[in-house]
């Protein structure tokens, strides 16, 4: 097969391509030029400057993967790949170590104000009294999100005789103490650290996890750090904070927006490292990256899974007309479930009734775990790679066939346990429409909405009225509901469909109310 190499690649990566196939390499392609020739080739090769658009995609005729050596992929069009076919891959463990490196390069510049003195010094002065540092030994180190990344910070700060406490809802206790931390919640970490770093994706729920509300609650004399992502720190509340004096240090290498711009107030806040975005900036990673990208790429032309594939691929025809109609009902089955439990999931059970009994149920597993993951990793889960996050992280996946759906064709049910206790959500397809049908005892019938608001409470007259009133003077349209009762007088569970998100002071309020037992908001649509 023939490979194109169109941008600068480790030579490394190139000697595992041509031990297999014929490569190309042709750096510095314009659009129109690589438009016309990529009819040619297989597989193609990309870091970070090359477009691949929807308009070159429309002449890769041939096309089977394309290989991203590095983490993001906003350079390529996922959406065209996937509807032409083409598996996109790409490299996202291979900085995991340079992004470890670089936090504890970030933690020693902030306790022992390097990049202050080095300044200092460049201008002249010799003021060694106003560079007072602290030593990182006996502190402890909060760490937020345990991933990959999460994980070597840890490894790397126990040598530095650090204790290190973790929060990860996706993490057990026991998965913590192998790399020396103990597991707590966030509040505990933003309470008793002395050092703070945030290790996970951007999401709705990740965005400005340390912000104005509770940065007042931060030990005295905490250093914040963030290689992760931008928006997870909400930049103007660290620079105010750091202004007041309420923090000691902060040190940042990503940025809400990059480069940030020049009225940024990080810029010109005291105490702070700034890097350029520099994580995964070394010759090691590039090499990594190369590496992985490269074979993943020789996988996919020999008909194998790739390991970091980020869509999906296309679906056999057979499998397509049984399992398809169900991909994406399981999707949003297994985002309610995780919502619903609030908490990290140990264990998934799928339990698959009635005519889909008789298929390889391995893509709907996928699917659940997509949604039960999705927003808890910086990794793009898809139905390739989710069965191998889910066993990175500790989770159980049994699987369980019936022919007996009851009153159903087919029906798809999950049940998701973790250290908060158990939840079951199930669903089936009608008319081609994906409908939830169960949460734990209650049967109900109602198409899932992207927002959707769910309480159980006391089944007293004039509560659901009493919950309706407070979501439209909050501005909020419910677009439909359903209601289960265990039976009369006793409890029920009300589920409305929304058209926006319910905000944070309206949950509060509603959980006021003294007939309602526990609210949730729930998002069934996907933050990405």
């Amino acid at each position: 097969m023939k490979i194109l190499v169109a941008e600068p690649l480790a030579k490394q990566g190139l000697e595992i391509l041509r031990a297999h196939h014929d490569v190309d390499e042709k750096i510095g392609l314009k659009p129109d030029e690589l438009a016309a020739i990529i009819g040619d080739y297989d597989a193609l090769l990309v870091r970070s400057q090359v477009k691949v658009t929807a308009d070159i995609l429309a002449h890769a005729t041939r096309l089977i993967v394309i290989g991203r050596a590095g983490v993001g992929v906003d350079n390529v069009d996922l959406e065209a790949a996937t509807k032409a076919g083409i598996v996109v891959v790409n490299a996202p463990t291979g900085n995991t170590v340079s992004a470890a490196e670089q936090t504890i390069t970030l933690m020693l510049a902030l306790a022992h104000r390097t990049g202050a003195a080095d300044a200092s010094m460049r201008r002249g002065e010799w003021k060694r009294s106003s560079f007072t540092g602290v030593e990182l030994r006996g502190r402890t180190l909060g760490i937020i999100g345990l991933g990959k990344i999460g994980q070597a910070v840890a490894d790397r700060a126990r040598g530095l005789e650090m204790n290190v406490i973790g929060s990860d809802p996706f993490v057990t206790a026991e998965q913590a103490a192998l790399h020396g931390v103990t597991l707590v919640d966030v509040d505990t970490i933003i309470e008793t650290a002395d050092v703070i770093t945030v290790h996970v994706p951007l999401t709705k729920g990740t965005r400005g996890i340390i912000n104005a509300d509770n940065i007042g609650k931060l030990k005295p004399g905490v250093m914040l750090i963030n290689v992760a992502r931008g928006g997870v720190y909400d930049e103007a509340a660290v620079a105010r904070a750091l202004v007041d004096g309420k923090i000691a240090g902060a040190a940042f290498d990503v940025y809400e927006t990059e480069p940030p711009a020049a009225d940024n107030p990080l810029l010109t806040a005291p105490n702070t490292v700034l890097t350029p975005h520099l994580g995964a900036l070394t010759a090691e990673a590039q090499l990594r990256v190369a590496e992985e990208a490269c074979e993943q790429v020789i996988d996919v032309l020999a008909g194998r899974s790739a390991r970091y594939a980020v869509n999906a691929p296309l679906l056999t025809p057979e499998t397509s007309r049984a399992i398809a109609p169900y991909l994406p009902l399981t999707v949003i089955l297994g985002r309610i479930a995780a919502q619903y439990l609030r908490g990290g999931v140990k264990t998934l059970t799928i339990d698959v009734a009635g005519d889909l009994a008789g298929h390889d149920a391995s893509q709907l597993t996928a699917a659940a775990l997509r949604g039960i993951l999705e927003n808890a990793t910086s990794e793009r889960v898809n139905l390739i790679n989710a069965a191998f996050l889910a066993r990175n992280r500790g989770i159980t996946v049994n699987e369980r066939k019936t022919n007996d759906a009851g009153t159903f064709a087919s029906l798809v049910t999950l049940t998701v346990e973790g250290d908060s206790g158990r939840a079951i959500v199930a669903g089936t397809v009608a008319n081609g429409e994906p409908r939830l049908i169960r949460i734990d005892d209650s049967w109900l019938d109602m198409a899932p909405a992207p927002f959707m608001l769910m309480t159980r409470h006391q089944d007293k007259p004039g509560t659901m009225g009493r919950i309706g009133l407070m979501l439209g003077e909050a501005n909020v349209n419910i677009s439909s509901m359903t209601l289960a009762r265990t039976a009369p007088h006793l409890d029920a569970l009300m589920l409305l469909a929304v058209d926006d998100d319910v905000p944070d002071a309206v949950i509060t309020e509603i959980r006021k109310n003294q007939a309602v037992l526990d609210v949730w908001s729930i998002r069934a649509a996907t933050d990405r």
